[in-house]
């Protein structure tokens, strides 16, 4: 580098690559120091946006006061016999325990708000930990600060580990990075049992990323059957995974996932693991050395297990939600992470897209020039998935999480072939802006540059119009509006959807549904009731479920939905006035953003 002391830049790179952990435990703690700061308002008065997130809060309090380890239902949602919620234990665990050890200094409401900030930041740990390993085994000893940078400029998949959001997705892109580090790993038995674990442990918190965790997989399958020396990585893969998935599933499979369910570690994938593990270790001890004949057996297993799958669950080779085409019209297929990103405005799909796209062009590069060397089978995975996850963002805009997370390995790759060149140039120009540019084109962050173009003057006035109008409803899942609601005796209350987490968790009462498809019944009450234009059909339906109040936050999102779909239906008669006998008002502060009935007689 011109002008630079070239030894002291060199004693530089040296302790870089020499104190790599130091530099880990300088980047997780600068990193968790940062989201703490940016989310600190949100912190203070437990801000908890998401509905999994509030519904996670909500499972580990009920845990906490004494329901069953095996027992997840939520029986403040879905009345009378409760919401069956399809996660595990797992992530509850490091909530659970920090409210814990927080609960007798501080009190409750503090503690929780210790554990909802501190929890998700914990998994950042591992995650780090893997990129840093895999970038060092397949790029260079020293480019693992390129990828930490690039990291924190993927906005989607950093605002997973972003304190309060207590669900399980962070964990399950740590879980994605500890088995890209086994497939980097140059032990083969330590790579293989390294990405077994990683990927029974996903597997146990739920099947978000089974696609990506069976590519993963296959590769182990296929590098042995490119080199049969390849053996002790696919047995060690097969072995803890097969005997991860079964800690797993006795050690936190709820009840209701003890039955042949689709969408978790259930015994339909429990037996289909354990024969597919099964199946691979017997293979790492024959002796096959025609690659042909490997890949022949390879070929066989895969049809045996295909078979077994099909032949033994046919009701899970379909969709795992198994929902009705009725709650698919009416629910799922509005969620918004559920639709394909090119249906997201511009801008937030050009944030989104980039980095994935240019993560995919540089793993691609980064393979063709490994080619013939120890890293090639690591990077080969790594395009492959690269490729998966950002084509999945065309089927559904969830994969961003996990595309961007993806990108940030081919990114790194590239950005150390050419960084040092800009910074060598004779050109200051060059050095400095060239190098900036290089790498906020790189990282994504020149998409964020892009997408903070001024807008049309329309578009200005239409982005007002809706802040000024939803200015009100916001404040609807706010702990000051919901502790209004809160000094009322217990209820089960008919309300929004989405609503449903947040009053649950906060307050002392209990609501119809939750937005979780295993609640299709539940969710097709409240949209029945709220579109139907003859208020008996919601009498009827509050009778069934035992509710005897109706809470409102007219204005909420949610609510376009019952205007647009039923202009003359239950909503928009009580938003206009128009309440039927068998209800009457609940006096509420003149601030309250609610509107609140009470059934009489």
């Amino acid at each position: 580098m011109q002008g630079a002391d070239p030894s002291a830049e060199d004693r530089l790179m040296a302790w870089v690559e020499r104190r790599w952990r130091s530099v880990f435990w300088l980047m997780f703690l600068g990193a968790c120091a940062y989201l703490l700061y940016y989310r600190w308002g949100q912190i203070v008065w437990l801000s908890l946006s998401d509905t999994d997130d509030n519904l996670r809060l909500a499972e580990v309090k009920a845990w906490l006061g004494g329901q069953g380890w095996f027992d997840l239902r939520q029986y403040k949602l879905a009345p009378p016999n409760g919401l069956n919620v399809h996660w595990s234990r797992i992530v509850d665990l490091p909530i659970a325990g920090l409210i814990l050890v927080f609960r007798p200094f501080v009190g409750e409401f503090t503690a929780e708000r210790i554990a909802c900030a501190v929890a998700p930041m914990l998994a950042l740990a591992p995650a780090l930990w893997a990129l840093i390993l895999t970038v060092r085994r397949i790029v260079h000893p020293r480019a693992y600060p390129l990828a930490f940078a690039v990291l924190m400029c993927a906005q989607t998949t950093l605002f997973m580990w972003m304190p309060l959001r207590i669900d399980h997705h962070g964990w399950q892109l740590a879980m994605l990075l500890l088995v890209i580090a086994g497939v980097a790993d140059p032990n083969g038995r330590r790579g293989g049992a390294t990405a077994g674990l990683a990927t029974a442990v996903s597997f146990g918190i739920g099947l978000e990323l089974i696609p990506l965790m069976a590519v993963a997989g296959a590769s182990f399958a296929l590098r042995w059957a490119l080199d049969a020396g390849e053996a002790g990585r696919m047995r060690a893969y097969a072995v803890t995974l097969g005997g991860g998935c079964a800690v797993a599933f006795g050690g936190f499979a709820s009840y209701d996932n003890r039955h042949l369910v689709c969408d978790v570690l259930s015994p339909v994938y429990l037996s289909t693991l354990l024969l597919t593990s099964a199946l691979l270790v017997g293979a790492s001890y024959v002796r096959v050395e025609s690659r042909a004949a490997r890949f022949a057996l390879l070929a066989g297993m895969g049809a045996i297990v295909a078979g077994f799958f099909g032949a033994s669950f046919p009701q899970c080779l379909g969709r795992p939600e198994q929902i009705s085409p009725e709650l698919d019209k009416f629910w799922f297929s509005n969620i918004r992470e559920v639709k394909p990103l090119y249906t997201k405005p511009w801008r937030d799909a050009l944030q989104t897209a980039w980095l994935p796209l240019i993560g995919t062009i540089g793993a691609l590069v980064a393979f063709a020039r490994a080619r013939g060397t120890a890293a090639a089978p690591a990077w080969a995975t790594i395009a492959l998935l690269s490729l998966l996850s950002t084509a999945g963002l065309g089927w559904q805009s969830r994969f961003g999480p996990q595309a961007q997370l993806m990108g940030v390995f081919g990114a790194t790759a590239l950005s150390w072939m050419m960084l040092p060149r800009l910074l060598d140039s004779g050109s200051f120009l060059i050095r400095v802006g060239g190098t900036l540019l290089a790498f906020f084109a790189l990282s994504g962050q020149l998409a964020q540059f892009v997408a903070m173009i001024p807008k049309p003057a329309k578009e200005i006035r239409k982005e007002k119009t809706t802040a000024q109008s939803t200015a009100k409803p916001r404040r609807c899942t706010t702990l000051p509006a919901l502790a209004q609601l809160d000094r009322l005796p217990a209820a089960t209350m008919l309300t929004f959807v989405d609503m449903g987490p947040r009053l649950i968790t906060t307050t002392r009462h209990s609501a119809i549904a939750g937005p979780y498809h295993r609640n299709g019944d539940a969710i097709l009450d409240v949209y029945h009731a709220f579109q139907a234009t003859s208020p008996d059909v919601a009498r009827a339906i509050m009778k069934r479920r035992g509710a005897t109040m109706v809470l409102l936050c007219p204005g909420m999102a949610e609510s376009t939905i019952y205007k647009a779909r039923a202009p003359q239906g239950f909503y928009v008669q009580l938003t206009d006035g128009k309440i039927p006998g068998w209800l009457e008002p609940v006096a509420l502060p003149d601030n309250s953003p609610f509107k609140l009935w009470k059934i009489t007689g």
